[in-house]
């Protein structure tokens, strides 16, 4: 089982999580990335329970790439017990999303999301922003030890 990674991508949709994997990998970011389908997975991963009990609690990611609208538990629900806790509280969360409404981005704020990204449509326009978004908290920031 993988246990350093630097990428959390939280996301249920197929299709956006491939764009989203392509487009760091492109850029050299995403090779130690893990992909889990919804909330209740990212938090077993986080916590260490579930199919991930034997992992480290300890070795974080240094980014969450977290979508909001997801079955089982949603993404609001994940960055909530994320900054709540003094063991997850310092990683990163970045909301990637396709919500632009406006309550969805101050209660994310609120809830200690790091950034709230929507979703380009255009591929090509996605591809910067997942490049940007990776290079910014993978190479650029400096996080807490």
């Amino acid at each position: 089982m993988m246990q350093e990674i630097d990428v959390l991508l939280v996301e249920d949709n197929a299709s956006d999580a491939e764009m989203t994997i392509r487009a760091l990998r492109k850029y050299k970011l995403g090779h130690r990335l893990l992909r889990v389908k919804d909330g209740a997975e990212a938090l077993d991963f986080l916590f260490a329970e579930g199919p991930y009990a034997g992992r480290q609690i300890g070795v974080t990611p240094k980014v969450v790439l977290l979508d909001l609208k997801m079955q089982k538990v949603n993404g609001k629900e994940v960055l909530l017990r994320i900054k709540s806790d003094e063991r997850t509280s310092k990683i990163p969360v970045v909301i990637l999303t396709s919500s632009k409404e406006d309550p969805d981005i101050k209660e994310c704020y609120a809830l200690g999301a790091n950034s709230y990204v929507v979703k380009p449509v255009d591929f090509d326009d996605f591809d910067k922003a997942i490049s940007d978004l990776g290079l910014f908290w993978l190479a650029i920031n400096e996080p807490p030890q």
